[in-house]
């Protein structure tokens, strides 16, 4: 038997429903807050990964699917492509592409999709995982670099976690600085890991030449206390970007946000620029992260394109799902009406009552002429319905039908014309 590939899975109903409720939830707040949708190919130019993402981190260096495009015919080059490990990329890449920015205003693009990392899978980490992106992206005229942007950004998505139903996450904020800022941290940390970097994990030991800022992500238990001793980016930040962060917590503080701030969460990928935060939530266990974002005001132009400041973030939505079934959330049984038709010859008016009934917005399922009456029964309590509605030669003479809540064992007639107000209360 064939069996998916490790890393990837089937999702399935009931879970594919809780799914889209949580989606149908986020694309209602995107619009409130005038967010709209842009879509992305699922693989890009490596380059765009490599010059975005950063060619030192993990994601680049280690866990990207990459292939080589053969040329076809003299006309066309050979290509390395690679399956998209994130969505910023893609979006700044289409915003520079099309021209976003000549409109001289903010953009405010989502993306919901399938991501590709080839890295070990564990709870709520898989090789093929979906994410909930969203970025605002624009010409500093339109305002994109104002810490507003920020603090809306992370209104916004403690809003959504609210509202999607996840109880006591928790947001942590730093600030990693400008990119000189950043620069002088990178050497400051370097000069301090040199004397002791050979007594940490292999992992850090690389990292402490390639990109020492992923230092800080270890989880190894022995070498936290070495970490503890590091500088601290905060130690490093001039006075715009002292100010910048200042303004941001001030706006959290008066719309009565929670946060705290952890100066070790400086998030490894190169692009990122100031604020830069983390929602947690206790039911992951030792990686908690359920989303993660911060501002990268030099991607658009890293990318040869104009100076567009930015922010944004990605929610890992299995992992998003995962916080909330640790809390008992399910998805909620939708099916109001199971249409029961009994006897020979009424199909046809089962489905012509359940067309009608589908069309009035009720949700129904449809059984079958050839079915005793409690093996429908039986069918409409599996299929979660909570009324079953029965079609039989009286019912139809008559043109009412007798309607049986599942839950209570009440049952009464009612005429076609009120049926689906009845089923709808």
């Amino acid at each position: 038997m064939i069996k998916p590939v490790r890393g990837t899975r089937d999702l399935l109903p009931p879970d594919t429903d809780l799914w889209n409720r949580v989606e149908a939830k986020v694309r209602a707040i995107f619009a409130r807050y005038n967010f709209h949708e842009i879509r992305t190919p699922i693989f890009e130019d490596t380059s765009l990964f490599s010059r975005s993402v950063g060619e030192e981190t993990d994601i680049v260096s280690k866990e990207m699917f990459t292939w080589e495009d053969k040329a076809r015919g003299q006309s066309e080059k050979a290509q390395s492509l690679s399956l998209r490990p994130e969505g910023t990329a893609g979006i700044v890449r289409a915003y520079i592409e099309h021209r976003l920015g000549d409109a001289g205003t903010l953009q405010k693009l989502y993306l919901i999709g399938p991501m590709f990392r080839r890295e070990r899978p564990q709870k709520g980490r898989y090789r093929q995982f979906y994410q909930i992106d969203a970025e605002i992206i624009g010409p500093p005229t339109a305002g994109s670099e104002s810490p507003a942007r920020d603090a809306e950004v992370l209104e916004m998505l403690a809003t959504l976690l609210d509202e999607v139903g996840l109880r006591d996450w928790k947001l942590q904020l730093n600030s990693v600085g400008c990119a000189v800022d950043r620069a002088r941290y990178n050497k400051a940390l370097r000069e301090a890991l040199q004397p002791v970097v050979h007594q940490m994990c292999a992992d850090c030991q690389r990292r402490a030449e390639t990109n020492p800022l992923r230092v800080l992500d270890c989880k190894v238990p022995e070498d936290q206390p070495i970490i503890d001793r590091l500088p601290k980016i905060s130690q490093y930040l001039d006075e715009p970007c002292r100010e910048h962060f200042a303004a941001v917590r001030a706006m959290l503080d008066e719309v009565g946000i929670p946060y705290s701030i952890n100066e070790r969460m400086v998030r490894g990928l190169d692009y990122y620029t100031r604020t830069t935060f983390e929602f947690t939530h206790g039911g992951l266990g030792a990686q908690s992260a359920v989303l993660g974002g911060g501002r990268y005001d030099g991607l658009s132009e890293l990318l040869e394109g104009p100076k567009a400041p930015a922010i944004g973030f990605a929610i890992g939505e299995d992992r998003l799902i995962l916080a909330l079934q640790s809390q008992g959330e399910q998805a909620r049984e939708n099916l109001q009406a199971f249409v029961a038709p009994l006897g020979s010859g009424m199909n046809r008016h089962a489905l012509k009552l359940a067309r009608e009934l589908r069309r009035a917005g009720i949700s129904a399922d449809l059984g079958d002429e050839n079915f005793r009456l409690k093996k429908s029964f039986e069918l409409a309590e599996k299929a979660g319905a909570k009324y079953i509605v029965i079609i039989g030669e009286n019912e139809v003479a008559a043109d009412q039908f007798a309607v049986k809540d599942l839950a209570s064992g009440e049952q009464v007639q009612i005429p076609r014309a009120n049926l689906a107000a009845h089923l709808r209360k």
